[in-house]
């Protein structure tokens, strides 16, 4: 019996230490973000993202995170070949969905994956990736009624809409007052998961004044 507890307590240090270490990779990350500043920080970012990815395949945040730096990198370059990063992007949201399906965070990403290939040619991609987009927010929304970043990202593409096809500064702003209504009472599961864009939400919304 003695035996057995000694071997049952070995594996829960184990255990723990390997959470650890997980856990502060991914913190370390966090560290990472507050320093990263240009497009190459992110890329950086998401290839420090992937790498714990690799190594914790049972995880899906570390997939989240690598998808949604290297799409951060994407928007700030404007040389960066966006549709080249949209499918990178693709392949690591598909990982994260095999062990976190139905997650409204990853639907928030999709949404930003579908603007990224609309902005390379708006006018001939709207109606795709303006509807793959609009999808993907409905979903999000849906998982998680009380998540503020769908209504963030919505407003964020919409404001960059012609007030013609449906977009414009006033309907942003009701997006944007959702968001903050949303974000003063939401809490993310743990330390470990989203719990960015209040700070823009704030921003935004100032910019629809």
């Amino acid at each position: 019996m003695k035996k057995l507890l000694s071997v049952l307590a070995l594996f829960s240090v184990l255990a723990l230490n390997a959470q650890t270490k997980y856990e502060s990779a991914m913190q370390n990350g966090f560290a990472k973000l507050k320093e990263s500043k240009g497009a190459e920080d992110f890329q950086a970012l998401g290839a420090y993202y992937e790498r714990i990815a690799e190594a914790e395949k049972t995880q899906w945040l570390p997939f989240y995170y690598a998808a949604r730096h290297y799409t951060i990198a994407a928007f700030m370059n404007p040389a960066a070949d966006k549709d080249k990063a949209a499918n990178k992007v693709a392949e690591l949201i598909a990982k994260a969905e095999a062990i976190e399906p139905s997650n409204a965070e990853i639907y928030c990403l999709k949404q930003q994956t579908a603007v990224m290939q609309l902005v390379v040619d708006p006018m001939s991609r709207w109606q795709t990736y303006g509807a793959q987009a609009s999808e993907a927010i409905a979903k999000a929304k849906e998982l998680e009624p009380g998540n503020p970043r769908p209504y963030l990202l919505e407003g964020q593409y919409l404001m960059n809409v012609p007030e013609a096809f449906g977009g414009g500064k006033a309907i942003a702003k009701k997006l944007f007052e959702k968001s903050l209504e949303l974000f003063a009472s939401f809490k993310p599961l743990t330390a470990l998961h989203p719990n960015w864009g209040k700070e823009q939400a704030e921003q935004l919304l100032a910019a629809c004044q």
